[in-house]
């Protein structure tokens, strides 16, 4: 099983494509990479970003593409319209199932997805997306609107799947309340899992290892369902169990599913 992560590097090692590969080993997935963009970041910010050209995006995605079978596909930083645009290109050519995170906010609040890339995200990636795990500031900038319940979720749910998404994962972690709760759309279904909400600052990476472990088990021959699920047991435990390294937003533990055997509560909700 070979999956591909498209993103940026974190020098810290929490996020980005060394999340996504450490993400990748620990799910027995053989992961491979194209790097959008290197960043000078640790814990306590993203204090440099050096863009990779487009075309030699490009050139890093085919000579993958060209040589391994690839079973699953993510995106994470992609900063720029070209960047989203040199994607999309390759995408459009192939038959392989797709996870987009509209990474746009670092943890520290530094913008990773420039202004005018969100229309490119919106008219060209999308279109293309089989799943799309947006976190609630993500999903208000896609749609447009502002999100603070429960119905608000499923009218942006909705929105986003109407720019031809076929999942879409709505993710609750920047809610309140006892548990967080994660709203999972397509055309004709609904679910949610719900899970103790942790309080902890270690959360640097979240989103990139939660697709990338979506993507893994779409790689090793999971339903959609069943690939959320069992990435959404995965990053609870990573958050639950904290490294407490470095001296800002921590990253999670990608070692804990593994440890655990994989042994994690998840409520399941269906309507």
């Amino acid at each position: 099983m070979i999956a591909l992560t498209i993103a940026g590097s974190d020098s810290g090692g929490g996020a980005g494509i060394q999340a996504d590969t450490k993400t990748f080993q620990e799910l027995g997935v053989f992961g491979t990479t194209a790097i959008t963009s290197l960043t000078a970041q640790n814990t306590l910010g993203v204090h440099g970003i050096f863009e990779v050209s487009p075309a030699f995006l490009k050139q890093q995605i085919d000579s993958v593409l060209a040589d391994f079978n690839v079973r699953a596909i993510k995106t994470g930083m992609l900063y720029s319209a070209e960047i989203i645009e040199a994607v999309a290109d390759v995408m459009k050519m192939q038959d392989i199932p797709l996870v987009v995170d509209p990474v746009m906010i670092a943890k520290g609040g530094e913008g990773l997805l420039k202004e005018d890339a969100v229309t490119a995200l919106i008219t060209k990636l999308l279109p293309l997306t089989t799943i799309c795990t947006p976190n609630i500031p993500e999903a208000e900038v896609i749609t447009g609107m502002a999100i603070n319940s429960e119905s608000d979720i499923e009218v942006a749910a909705k929105k986003i799947l109407a720019l031809g998404v076929q999942y879409v994962v709505i993710k609750g972690g920047h809610l309140h309340g006892e548990f967080s709760v994660d709203a999972i759309y397509w055309e004709d279904g609904y679910f949610a899992m719900k899970t103790p909400r942790v309080q902890t600052k270690d959360t640097h990476g979240t989103g990139c290892t939660f697709s990338a472990a979506i993507t893994a088990h779409l790689a090793k021959g999971l339903s959609v369902e069943a690939a959320i699920i069992e990435a959404k047991r995965f990053i609870q435990l990573a958050i639950s169990t904290p490294l407490s390294i470095g001296n800002g937003h921590g990253p999670t533990n990608h070692f804990a599913y593994k440890r655990a055997g994989g042994n994690c509560e998840v409520a399941i909700h269906e309507s």
